[in-house]
């Protein structure tokens, strides 16, 4: 069953699902007092935090850590006018430990573009909410598309 406006809630389980799928997303936060967007590899730890790859001198790391930031994944298709979204808000602290940076250089996620020094960031799941779209629905049953 389909509510507020024709989206369906997805569930926890469900959202962990689809981020556990992808591996490019989106960390929200602020820069110069304006909201900022920025695309990041990422991948789901083990305990359902979400860790970006960075460069260690990227003006991401000194704008998140210590902060709150939402971070987004979609998938959709325009042509079935069908998908989802998942946004995780938590604090961003970037990974100091040095064994723990050692796992995740091994098991954490991969960078598509290479620094000479890299670094990770972990968004603890503090909200993690998602939202589904099937195609052909219409708002208000209008017949327009949402």
């Amino acid at each position: 069953m389909y509510a507020n406006d024709g989206f369906r809630e997805l569930s926890r389980q469900e959202c962990d699902g689809r981020l556990t799928g992808m591996s490019v997303g989106r960390v929200v936060h602020t820069r110069q007092a304006l909201p900022a967007v920025l695309p990041v590899s990422f991948c789901l730890d083990r305990d359902g935090a979400v860790l970006v790859r960075t460069s260690a001198s990227s003006e991401l790391v000194s704008a998140i850590d210590g902060a709150v930031v939402a971070f987004e994944v979609d998938e959709v298709d325009a042509s079935t006018r069908s998908g989802w979204s998942v946004v995780v808000t938590g604090a961003a602290t970037l990974v100091t430990d040095p064994a723990e940076h050692a796992r995740l250089l091994r098991s954490g996620p991969r960078s598509w573009v290479a620094a000479p020094e890299e670094v990770f960031v972990r968004i603890a799941p503090e909200l993690v909410t998602g939202r589904e779209l099937v195609g052909g629905r219409t708002l208000y049953g209008l017949g327009r598309p949402y």
